[in-house]
């Protein structure tokens, strides 16, 4: 029975830990995988050294010399990211409604113009959809406008 909970819970912390490892960026990987490194640099040089080879323990022991000196000259802070500031981007911005759509703002989202037909607004929709659709990595937001906006120009035709 403790083996069947060990088991289980070295089951959850791998896949916790799994999951932390996807959200990493590559400089937490790198550290990471700098000090599991220097971690066992230090139990290798900890069993030499009790077993009475003191002067070879010295190898692995460099292992730390990285980590320590990083630590001792203060790592430089991180460089911003290049690019535009933060901030808003140029353009315009969509803005939150809470009212209906209207059927200029329909045929914007579909990028068609007044007057269109019947078939050009459900070909406009289905290539926005194919792009736009949460299965296939949309955002459901965007998916729900398009699928609003199409519903408004059948509703009314031109």
């Amino acid at each position: 029975m403790l083996w069947l909970v060990l088991g289980g819970l070295t089951v959850f912390v791998l896949l916790a830990g799994l999951s932390a490892f996807e959200r990493a960026s590559v400089t937490t990987i790198k550290s990471l995988l700098a000090w599991i490194a220097a971690l066992t640099g230090l139990s290798f040089a900890v069993l030499l050294f009790f077993s009475g080879r003191g002067g070879i323990a010295l190898g692995p022991l460099m292992l730390f010399g990285p980590l320590i000196w990083r630590r001792l000259r203060g790592a430089p802070p991180a460089a911003p990211p290049p690019g535009p500031p933060p901030g808003p981007p140029p353009g315009p911005q969509p803005r939150p409604r809470g009212g209906a759509m209207t059927l200029n703002e329909a045929y914007e989202v579909l990028g068609l113009t007044p007057g269109a037909s019947e078939a050009e607004i459900r070909a406009a929709h289905r290539r926005l959809m194919r792009v736009a659709h949460p299965d296939s990595g949309g955002s459901d937001w965007i998916a729900a406008r398009v699928n609003q906006a199409r519903d408004l120009l059948l509703k009314h035709p031109a």
